[in-house]
């Protein structure tokens, strides 16, 4: 019987999937929406110590196109979110999702939208960046821009905005609980990287169509890709020498 051809977004996915669960990054936990569906995904992010979102148990889909990665997924939060850069159906608004398309109306560079060398770990390292330190120069949520930027000019004397997310990181906490997820509160918590397993045998399945000389030739231009990505804004310490906040991405 011939072996049938698969997708090339379909090899990205596994082996990027394979990648985060062997070296996963700080901060998030990522699963399949269904085991035998490799095109979305559920991601839970903890909130990063020291921030506004610390003890946060915050989940999110990702959905990828079929020309993965030549076109960027959709990255929506389940969990209401109130922030500058977040719609409010949970789309997240980041340059590193837009299409590489010229468009000067936008005020962004095209060298600031997805490119193919992007991949699932710098967005979610630009998510958490984006969290802490929004762009409010060009809002999806308005009115969440307005009430940050008052927090930010008065040095936090201007609590509203603060107190939201501080109600909203509470309301979280029974989602954490309904799924057996400790949600780490410091820094050395949070810099663990825990590795998940597997829910079942199944799980192994995804690979058997992959010859390994092509996955150490793949997995080595990941590794190159890597080097070159972006840092973690808030947990700094987690990322060795890596010291970008990843607004570049954003």
């Amino acid at each position: 019987m011939a072996h049938q051809q698969m997708p090339s977004s379909q090899k990205a996915l596994m082996l990027e999937l394979k990648s985060l669960q062997e070296e996963p990054v700080e901060g998030f936990r990522i699963t399949l929406v269904e085991e035998s569906d490799l095109y979305n995904w559920e991601v839970a992010i903890f909130g990063p110590p020291n921030t506004l979102y610390e003890g946060g148990y915050f989940k999110a889909h990702i959905k990828f196109p079929i020309d993965y990665p030549y076109s960027p997924p959709t990255f929506r939060f389940l969990t209401k979110m109130w922030h500058p850069n977040i719609y409010e159906n949970g789309d997240v608004c980041i340059s590193i999702l837009h299409p590489p398309v010229d468009d000067p109306q936008s005020g962004e560079l095209p060298s600031e939208r997805w490119n193919p060398t992007q991949n699932v770990r710098t967005i979610l390292l630009s998510v958490i960046s984006l969290l802490n330190e929004p762009n409010t120069f060009s809002p999806a949520n308005v009115d969440a821009s307005v009430m940050f930027r008052k927090w930010r000019d008065s040095k936090g004397k201007d609590k509203e905005y603060a107190e939201i997310i501080r109600k909203q990181v509470m309301s979280t906490k029974a989602d954490a609980e309904r799924d057996g997820v400790k949600v780490p509160t410091t820094l050395a918590e949070y810099c663990i990287q825990t590795k998940v397993p597997s829910h079942d045998s199944s799980s192994d399945l995804l690979y058997d169509d992959l010859y390994d000389d092509d996955i150490e030739e793949e997995e080595d231009d990941e590794d190159e890709a890597e080097a070159s990505g972006i840092g973690c804004g808030m947990a700094g310490d987690c990322f060795g020498d890596e010291d970008d906040s990843g607004n570049e991405e954003s």
